[in-house]
């Protein structure tokens, strides 16, 4: 499922799939993106980089399509493979570099940057 809200320029994004769960919140105000993945039990967040990730607006019509037209090809697709390297714990620097809800998402589980 997807929320976004347009107000506070973050999209929810929950993925329920058994051991493949995860959480991702897009963080437009703060630029950057994280994903909880609830099998590691840990945060990988990144950048965003316009150039791959749609604004906000573009979001919610490429969901509606998606839901719509799932036969539709949409090069717009994103697809991020993770390498686990080093993790850290979020401190109260990182959490005002990535915001409230990458900090509620993340908060006590290793970051992945």
């Amino acid at each position: 499922t997807m929320t976004i809200d347009s107000e506070n320029h973050v999209v929810h994004v929950h993925v329920r799939s058994g051991l493949y769960s995860s959480d991702t919140i897009f963080d437009y105000s703060h630029g950057y993106i994280a994903t909880r993945l609830f099998s590691r039990n840990a945060c990988f967040i990144m950048k965003i980089n316009k150039q791959y990730i749609p604004e906000l607006q573009e979001i919610g019509r490429l969901a509606f399509e998606r839901q719509t037209m799932n036969t539709v090809y949409s090069p717009n697709n994103v697809w991020v493979q993770f390498q686990s390297g080093h993790s850290v714990h979020g401190t109260i620097k990182d959490w005002l570099i990535y915001g409230k809800p990458i900090e509620h998402l993340c908060r006590g589980l290793p970051l992945y940057q």
